[in-house]
């Protein structure tokens, strides 16, 4: 499974081993036993990864052979490719844009986006400093 926690200024993305519907529910469980509104829906999350990064060639083969259509690729311009997911979306069911999306794909794919999305991030954090 992914998780992509969106916060006000940023986002994180990671790879659980544990299946989507054991986390959906330890997490409504979680909102029961403390009082918080849980707002689950189908949704979508999108992310960029540089073109040029180790890698991205291979997502857009894999991509193709998905026909789940759960990942889509789209290029942004000359030094983006833009990443979408279809999963779900939780949140307290305000207006903010703090909240979780949540996917699952196969194992192996969720394994390799999630390195991608580590090594962009990498990459971000030397390019910055």
């Amino acid at each position: 499974m992914l998780k992509l926690t969106y916060t006000e200024n940023s986002f994180y993305l990671e790879f659980l081993t544990q299946s989507l519907e054991e986390w959906v529910a330890q997490r409504v469980i979680l909102a029961l036993r403390v009082g918080q509104t849980l707002s689950v829906e189908p949704s979508t999350a999108s992310f960029l990864l540089p073109v040029d990064l180790r890698g991205v060639e291979v997502l857009k083969a894999e991509v193709k052979r998905d026909d789940r259509e759960i990942i889509a690729l789209s290029v942004c311009d000359s030094e983006y490719v833009e990443v979408t997911l279809r999963g779900s979306w939780l949140s307290d069911g305000s207006e903010d844009a703090a909240g979780v999306f949540i996917t699952t794909m196969s194992d192996r794919a969720e394994f390799f986006l999630h390195k991608l999305w580590q090594e962009a991030q990498a990459c971000a954090s030397v390019m910055s400093e």
